[in-house]
């Protein structure tokens, strides 16, 4: 059940980009931590830098440590098709991504410990894995107890102004979620270029 505890602004201030939300403090100083960032961010970087920190920004996005990663990248490869989207594509329907894009918590964060406390059901069975991979025809729900259903109330509450996606079928008069179809990469809009990371990872 690894997932990284550290300070969180320090991160985004380091990659220029709010990965863990909207920050007040990344507007406030947008250059990197240290008494050195100021002049760290007009530093040119080497090709192996930049497609590191393309690496690092989707790890800390969705919440995964390095060997985690590098196993999405290795069956990604594994897979036909484009290894870059198809990478992107399984962090996205990751359990824990999934509640978060369909309302059911205000942060990735937030979507993983509403899995791991047992909160949620998908086909009717309850997960409490995070990094489940959902199938497109998979109904993510809400679990029946007055806890789990006050909470993703609470939750849905804070996140109606999120955009919705176009992959999920949302009720969220039932707390359940359906998926329609595989996101594509238009649908998921990375912050990163996924293609600089199968690049790192093919040397």
């Amino acid at each position: 059940m690894a997932r990284y505890t550290g300070p969180r602004t320090k991160i985004s201030r380091r990659f220029g980009v709010a990965l863990f939300g909207p920050s007040k403090s990344l507007e406030r100083r947008n250059f990197p931590p240290g008494q050195h960032g100021v002049r760290a961010g007009r530093k040119k970087k080497s090709e192996y830098s930049v497609a590191l920190g393309e690496k690092q920004k989707l790890r800390f996005q969705y919440g995964i440590l390095e060997k985690q990663f590098r196993g999405y990248y290795e069956e990604a490869a594994r897979r036909r098709g484009v290894t870059g989207e198809i990478l992107l594509q399984l962090l996205e329907t990751r359990l824990d991504n999934v509640c978060y894009r369909a309302g059911f918590a205000n942060t990735r964060q937030a979507a993983r410990q509403l899995v791991n406390h047992g909160h949620v059901s998908v086909n009717g069975r309850r997960v409490d894995i995070p990094s489940f991979q959902i199938k497109p025809g998979d109904i993510v729900k809400i679990g029946a107890r007055p806890s789990s259903q006050q909470l993703a109330v609470r939750m849905t509450d804070l996140t109606q102004s999120l955009p919705s996606v176009d992959w999920l079928s949302v009720d969220k008069d039932k707390l359940e979620a359906t998926v329609t179809r595989m996101p594509e990469r238009s649908d998921i809009d990375p912050i990163v270029n996924e293609q600089l990371i199968v690049e790192l990872y093919s040397r």
